[in-house]
Order: structure tokens, then sequence, then C-alpha cells
């Protein structure tokens, strides 16, 4: 069985949201006409709010803390920011069956075996978009979000993607309810005491993703 190659760049310095936005949207394009390759972008934004299509009015609570984004990504209110990782997805959904619901299980099982690899256990919740790790206070036992997960699908080909915490400034939830919850049930993996670095999440992230996808990722130099 052929593997799919997939190609990744991974960006060292902050990205604007409306350009990672326009270059998204014309990947998409390129991809759907056979000009591109199906492409991975590691990346971190600046300190922002952006507000996905099931956004509700009432979910921003500070509209003056940050610069706030609308977006055509599926999800409601979310920050990004420094020690956040972004992990942007243009792949053809044709080359996958067509099939969102498992796509999504599949980046699901992607972020869960990654952060096995670091020393986070975490899980999905059915009724809770997100990855999820869970937390013990005293005789309580509770869960907190980890990992987010928004896609946009135009054309066949997906973009927008998957925002994980490894150690933001965990007090910048506060100006939003994010995906309708409470800002005090986010964490990051710096926050429940693992300590990792970016290069070393990124080489958990592409290693699991070559498994669950079945799939070589090949490094370009470039962002074109």
């Amino acid at each position: 069985m052929t593997r799919d190659r997939i190609e990744y760049f991974i960006d060292k310095q902050s990205i604007s949201y409306p350009f990672a936005i326009k270059f998204m949207e014309s990947k998409v394009d390129k991809i759907k006409s056979g000009l591109s390759n199906e492409f991975i972008w590691f990346l971190e934004h600046n300190e922002i709010y952006t507000a996905g299509t099931s956004a509700r009015n009432e979910d921003l609570l500070d509209s003056k803390k940050f610069p706030i984004y609308q977006t055509n990504r599926g999800g409601q209110y979310t920050y990004h920011g420094p020690g956040q990782r972004i992990i942007y997805l243009m792949l053809d959904l044709k080359r996958r069956g067509y099939n969102i619901r498992r796509f999504i299980n599949q980046l699901e099982s992607w972020i869960i075996k990654s952060l096995k690899t670091i020393g986070v256990e975490s899980h999905t919740n059915q009724d809770k978009i997100g990855i999820w790790v869970p937390q013990r206070i005293g005789d309580k036992l509770s869960e907190e979000k980890i990992a987010s997960i928004g896609l946009r699908v135009r054309k066949g080909i997906t973009f927008h993607g998957i925002s994980l915490n490894i150690n933001p400034n965990l007090e910048n939830y506060k100006g939003i309810k994010p995906c309708g919850f409470s800002s005090e049930e986010t964490t990051s993996i710096e926050d429940i005491g693992i300590k990792v670095s970016q290069k070393e999440l990124d080489e958990a992230l592409i290693n699991n993703f070559e498994k669950v996808f079945e799939a070589e990722l090949l490094l370009t130099q470039t962002l074109s």
C-alpha cells in the first residue's frame, strides 16, 4: 500500500491571523487544482481571540482584551497566543473517503497518542468538543481542556485545524468562554506538571501523525 506523502513546514516566527487565513485559502485552491501537495503548517499566533461560525455574543466577556477575528472555521470563541502550538491541516478529504467524522476521529486519536508520548494522559468527551485531561481536586474528579479542534472544508480540502496548549498564559482565556465553557476548564501541558519543549512536542506530533494517518511527512524549508 502506497503511503500518502504530505509536506509540512515549521514556522519559527509568530504569524498574524489574517496572513494565515489568506495563505490557507490560497493553498486550498492550489491543492484542489493539483498545483500543490497536501500541507501541514506548525505555527504560533500572537495574542488574539477568534470567533468560529457557532460563536455566541454572550461568550465574549472582554471585547477590549485582544484583537477579535471572525473566522469561517467551525466552533465558538477561542484564544490563540504564545505557548500554544497551532497545527493547520490542508488535506484532501477525497483521498480519505470524504468521511469527515472519521477524519475528526483520526485527529483526536493523533492528539491523544502524541500527548501520551510526552507523558500526558488525555481523552475525548462525547458531550464536549476537544481533548481533555483528568484532574482530581481532593475527592472530586473533573477534567480540563488541553486541545481544541476547529475545521473548515472547502472544495473537499480541509483547513484550519488544531490548537494545543504547551504553556500559554491561561489567564488570557478569561476574556471569553472558550468553546462555550468556563475559562477555569482550560489547562496546558505545563500546568499539569509536564515540561516539554516545542521541538519535543513537534516530534511527537509528526511521528504519531505518520502512524495514525499512514502517511509520510516531508519537511519543506519554505512556506509557499
